[in-house]
């Protein structure tokens, strides 16, 4: 089943959105103490450091990254960036396309899916890092929750996927957390068609 998305273009299915979206991400993987990056599943956290380590005889760089959220410390081999997921925060000018991610809606929730099932996708869709990913799990959730309780496992998805759809968005926009959070809102409010 192909389904379809408005645009400002047009209609396209949600695959070549995707598509496009992934398409235009930056790839900078060197960062500087000071930076301010996403760590997948996380969240948006600074280098602090730099740092050569020894390890089974042979020397390795990290990065050394402080989780903004909750003061975690992460050390990052600076040869596994990619793989691991570290990013660059959005730019502003993506936010809009994070926003286009919560207006579209399915025509039918996963609701035939196991809570288990549907937890599990969404996990691997937090872990990938990606925010339209983390956008797709908020704004199936949000929904989700209008018409049934979340299970606990789906209450702490809906919780982490908020925090870092919020606190990246408001990084990237530089604004305030409650700011982006009203305006994320608004995205599940203004569900009437437009003339």
């Amino acid at each position: 089943m192909l389904t379809k998305i408005r645009t400002t273009g047009g209609e396209m299915t949600e695959k070549k959105v995707k598509e496009e979206i992934q398409s235009m991400k930056p790839i900078n993987r060197a960062f500087q103490i000071g930076d301010l990056a996403v760590y997948p599943a996380h969240g948006v956290g600074e280098i602090q450091a730099i740092e050569s380590r020894v390890i089974n005889g042979e020397a390795h760089d990290f990065y050394i990254m402080k989780v903004l959220e909750n003061g975690m410390v992460i050390m990052i081999p600076i040869s596994n960036v990619e793989s691991v997921g570290l990013r660059e925060i959005i730019d502003k000018k993506e936010v809009p396309k994070v926003y286009e991610v919560m207006k579209y809606r399915k025509d039918g929730l996963p609701d035939n899916q196991t809570w288990n099932r549907r937890y599990r996708e969404y996990m691997d869709k937090i872990k990938t890092g990606s925010l339209y990913d983390v956008a797709e799990v908020f704004r199936d959730l949000f929904l989700l929750k209008l018409t049934k309780d979340l299970s606990f496992g789906e209450r702490k998805l809906y919780d982490t996927a908020q925090v870092l759809l919020v606190r990246e968005l408001s990084t990237a926009k530089k604004t305030d957390e409650a700011a982006i959070l009203s305006e994320i809102e608004s995205l599940f409010i203004s569900d009437s068609p437009e003339n």
